[in-house]
């Protein structure tokens, strides 16, 4: 089993002042699959990510990550090593450099795995334009995974949003990972942009090999994209399974819905 396994979170607990925001919270993420965080605002999706991520140092508890380079303890690793190890992320609120172009934005994604130094650089050698040319046939073949040539060059800055959400997420896969992190992939997309991203995530895993950890809130993607879900709240697990049996809890239905009474009383009136 630990062989499937490629990242496990163990008893994680974090604390911020009085507020405990994530606690106790264990879970395996396989390879090859879409896992899925949900729960209602507040709830320690994000701060999961951020401790992933290595925005967050944990207050107790360990993420084990099982990848090329071995099994790796990652709350001993600084932020700026995460990305080397192969673990990408977006982010809520799109983070790209607004005026460089999307060509810009992709290769700085490839930057963690720059092949020449400094004087390589300076000089510009062989090595180094060598190197130059096979980022940029990575980054072409991810232009091409996600239909963006017709943006390769314009400015970030002029793009719709929606535009910008797969921009940020084709930066992410120029890193190369094996693990992305995707932190509410379909929010502010319209519903066509919404199929085209559970068409782009199924993609991700089936003809890249990554394998996908998210967090979300529609629920209608959740269920079509995802292999197993987590549910929280207040920083806790309220159940874990397919996403027919997660949505199938009472304790789920609860968090998001209020109390008992309040889901009968809908459930009624349906």
């Amino acid at each position: 089993m630990t062989d499937d396994v490629l990242l496990s979170a163990r008893h994680l607990s974090v604390r911020f002042g009085g507020v405990l925001a994530v606690n106790d919270v264990s879970f395996d993420v396989r390879r090859g699959e879409v896992f899925t965080l949900i729960g209602p605002n507040g709830a320690g999706k994000t701060t999961v990510f951020n401790l992933i991520s290595r925005i967050y140092q944990p207050t107790s508890g360990e993420i084990i990550y099982r990848g090329a380079q071995g099994e790796i303890e990652l709350t001993r690793q600084p932020a700026h090593k995460i990305a080397a190890l192969g673990i990408a992320r977006t982010f809520q609120n799109i983070e790209l450099f607004e005026h460089a172009s999307v060509l810009r934005n992709l290769l700085i994604g490839h930057h963690t795995h720059r092949e020449s130094g400094f004087w390589g650089e300076l000089l510009f050698t062989p090595a180094t334009r060598a190197a130059e040319r096979r980022a940029r046939e990575r980054v072409e073949k991810v232009i091409d995974f996600l239909d963006l040539q017709r943006y390769r060059d314009l400015m970030v800055s002029g793009l719709p949003y929606g535009v910008r959400k797969v921009v940020e997420l084709a930066r992410a896969l120029c890193a190369e990972p094996q693990l992305i992190l995707l932190d509410e992939p379909s929010s502010g997309l319209n519903v066509e942009e919404t199929d085209d991203m559970a068409f782009w995530i199924h993609d991700i895993v089936r003809d890249l090999g990554i394998t996908v950890l998210m967090v979300e809130h529609d629920m209608g993607l959740v269920s079509r994209v995802s292999d197993r879900v987590v549910a929280l709240n207040h920083g806790e697990v309220l159940a874990a399974g397919t996403p027919a049996e997660v949505q199938g809890s009472a304790a789920v239905a609860e968090a998001y819905l209020g109390s008992a009474d309040d889901v009968a009383s809908l459930r009624r009136t349906a």
